[in-house]
């Protein structure tokens, strides 16, 4: 314990810090107020007529009107805040909070960045990215810090590691490795001028395909090495670069390349910023009364981070199908999914059966998200709530057909089970999920003539 204590509580220049500190309290502020600018916020909070929030979370709803503009703003502003560090630890703390609740109250927009930030909200509230170059040192009196503990970096590069490696392995399926789903994503991006032509070509879908792969698998270590430092960070620049322009993920890339200020010495992050502050180099060990409690929260948190990725391997079915144990599991850009719905309403008082349009209630990103489980459940509690607001008790039914990555139309559900008759179960396969049908792999039809 006392070696591991030596290796954590070590003082370390704290030049990346307080960059990543200003970086990241810019890119959540354009991510915030792009939000707005981009139609975002009113395409995803306020022109819904119903949300689809975290299963649990449903006290969660957006505000009434058009408030969820001054909550983006508000979290744009903070972002600010974060960057100059203007009162930085309550202004992390609030943003957090708030970026939390907007995370959980929809899910329809659901993207791992989004996620991210919430991990990384947590992480820069409990370092002191404060200590230095911020208001709080200049005009609250704060004292200026040149070091920070060591478990800093290697809290930050284990995370970061975690991610790009749980994202290459579930690459590691059939769909990507024979280029069915490059080829189904980059199908999409024809239309790009200049480039659009280009990425339909065979040779370009391998690059994308198994360099994404082996980036994500390799970017870490490589990064940690003096030896391949230089070309990771080149590679990083090209690949999180190319996804921006291509997929249009905000802020998530250019998040990814401010990470890699703590894979670089201090010394160089100082001289190619011109960061004016003395350079620390003492490394003393300076062990906090609280070490212990900390040392518990890391593991807490690195088992949790484990256990999350890994938790569909322990819930029957396939994950690309069913989605159980898929968000918060770095699974990403791994499927194009498509469904047709049909949604049947028995009023149990007459036996009447009426059919449910939901091109009247939703809007076509949630009707799009009808090829996932939970939606679908969901979908029904929001058809039979509506029903029960007028007096009248219902079955809901719901007839759905899930194609995956171009593949034949197959059912998901079992169209015979009244979805108001059942719970969604978080950590165990939901038996009203059909299974994947036994011809699933053999039945690929995606040709770049026939889409």
């Amino acid at each position: 314990m006392k070696k591991l204590e030596k290796i954590l509580f070590r003082r370390v220049d704290n030049s990346a810090l307080i960059l990543f500190r200003v970086f990241f309290g810019l890119l959540i502020a354009l991510e915030c107020w792009g939000a707005i600018l981009t139609g975002w916020v009113r395409r995803i909070l306020i022109e819904p007529e119903k949300t689809f929030h975290f299963i649990g979370f449903d006290f969660l709803q957006p505000l009434p009107g058009n408030m969820m503009y001054f909550y983006y703003i508000i979290m744009g502003l903070l972002g600010i805040f974060i960057m100059i560090g203007f009162y930085y630890k309550w202004s992390t703390a609030v943003f957090t909070l708030m970026w939390t609740v907007t995370y959980l109250m929809q899910k329809s927009a659901y993207n791992n960045h989004y996620y991210l930030l919430i991990l990384i909200g947590i992480f820069m509230l409990i370092v002191p990215a404060h200590r230095y170059w911020s208001y709080d040192t200049r005009k609250r009196h704060l004292s200026e810090s040149y070091s920070m503990p060591q478990w800093v970096n290697i809290f930050i590069i284990a995370q970061l590691f975690i991610v790009y490696v749980f994202a290459s392995v579930a690459k590691m399926y059939p769909d990507w490795l024979d280029l069915t789903v490059a080829d189904t994503l980059m199908y999409y991006k024809r239309d790009y001028p200049i480039i659009g032509e280009l990425l339909q070509e065979e040779a370009v879908l391998y690059v994308i395909a198994y360099f994404g792969l082996i980036f994500d698998l390799l970017v870490v270590p490589l990064l940690l090495r003096k030896r391949t430092r230089m070309p990771a960070f080149f590679l990083s620049l090209f690949f999180h670069l190319f996804n921006s322009i291509i997929f249009g993920i905000g802020i998530f890339p250019y998040l990814s390349l401010a990470f890699i200020l703590f894979f670089f010495p201090p010394d160089i992050v100082r001289r190619k910023f011109k960061l004016k502050k003395p350079f620390y180099e003492k490394n003393e060990v300076v062990t906090p009364n609280y070490s212990r409690v900390l040392m518990g929260f890391f593991a807490v948190w690195f088992v949790l981070q484990l256990a999350l990725p890994l938790r569909h391997h322990f819930i029957k079915g396939n994950v690309l199908w069913t989605e159980e144990g898929h968000r918060m599991s770095w699974r990403m850009m791994l499927r194009v999914k498509r469904s047709i719905h049909q949604f049947k309403v028995v009023n149990l008082k007459t036996r009447k059966t009426e059919y449910i349009d939901s091109r009247d209630h939703l809007t076509p990103k949630q009707r799009r998200s009808l090829s996932k489980p939970d939606f679908i459940w969901q979908y029904a509690r929001i058809i039979e709530e509506d029903y029960a607001g007028r007096g009248i008790p219902v079955a809901v039914y719901a007839d759905v057909k899930v194609s995956v990555n171009g593949r034949p139309y197959y059912q998901l559900i079992d169209p015979t089970q009244d979805l108001t008759k059942v719970e969604w179960n978080y950590c165990f396969h939901n038996e009203w999920i059909k299974p994947l049908p036994d011809d699933f792999h053999d039945s690929l039809s995606v040709s770049s003539e026939g889409r």
